[in-house]
């Protein structure tokens, strides 16, 4: 059994404190952009992808923050609506960041009078790199962790109990980070697939269905427990999130077929 008791403050200065989780966002955010820019944005939007990045960013912190609020913890914060704005305080929600991103690329692209699957798609190929930092990250906060095990590679957490439980943040890291990654680059490089929309869809069908599996390792949010058919809440978005990906795909592909 490995032990965890990793302090969740990578850096202390006086009473500056800056954690690992924010740390995780910007190295997440900085390596993504940086390969996105080197490797993978089509000529037309290079000149404009800086400033999309703003609204990138302002898109994941809002709509993680609000998909948090309203999916996970909705009956406290209505009253104790101050609290929303406390990000320092914990509560983002993956599948809101992605809504948020989503609603900020369609802003931006409208403007700049762009196909918005341009945007999208280069931040779905780099996006498993931010995830990756991020799910290491709460693995060093002794957060969303799993239930017990007797696996030899179990966690105890010594900020939760004395049990041995799953890494399902470390499952996370590796499949939604690094084996996601690696499936989209492979698709990527398909001439007959480099369809606006497709890479998107297949980070949507692909992270739900690794999502939705890992789940069931989980412990479900304490707050709300198991929901309908004992799934928690994350299984049931990744489930619309999936539906979301088959029918985006559906519909690029049909679209490729009667032009």
């Amino acid at each position: 059994m490995l032990i965890n008791n990793f302090d969740p403050v990578a850096i202390e200065i006086f009473s500056l404190k800056i954690h690992w989780y924010s740390l995780a966002y910007i190295i997440g955010i900085l390596i993504g952009w940086y390969l996105a820019k080197r490797f993978f944005i089509s000529k037309n939007i290079y000149t404009k992808f800086d400033d999309y990045i703003t609204y990138v960013i302002i898109g994941l912190i809002l709509g993680g923050r609000f998909g948090y609020v309203l999916f996970y913890n909705f009956d406290y914060y209505i009253d104790n609506p101050l609290d929303i704005i406390k990000l320092w305080q914990g509560g983002m929600s993956f599948h809101g960041g992605v809504i948020g991103i989503i609603l900020a690329s369609i802003f931006f692209a409208k403007r700049n009078l762009d196909n918005v699957f341009e945007y999208l798609d280069v931040v779905a190929l780099v996006s498993p790199i931010g995830i990756f930092f991020g799910r290491v990250a709460n693995f060093i906060n002794s957060e969303l962790y799993g239930h017990e095990t007797n696996m030899p590679w179990g966690v105890k957490f010594v900020q939760v109990d004395d049990l041995s439980r799953h890494p399902t943040q470390l499952y996370e890291a590796f499949f939604e980070g690094i084996i996601l990654f690696l499936i989209l680059l492979f698709f990527s490089r398909k001439d007959n697939l480099k369809i606006p929309g497709i890479l998107s869809a297949l980070f949507l069908i692909f992270y739900s269905i690794f999502r939705f599996t890992i789940e069931y390792f989980r412990v479900p949010d304490e707050q709300l427990g198991y929901l309908v058919f004992n799934a928690t809440m994350g299984q049931l978005i990744s489930l619309i999130f999936f539906s979301a990906g088959l029918f985006l795909l559906y519909t690029k592909i049909n679209a490729q077929k009667k032009s």
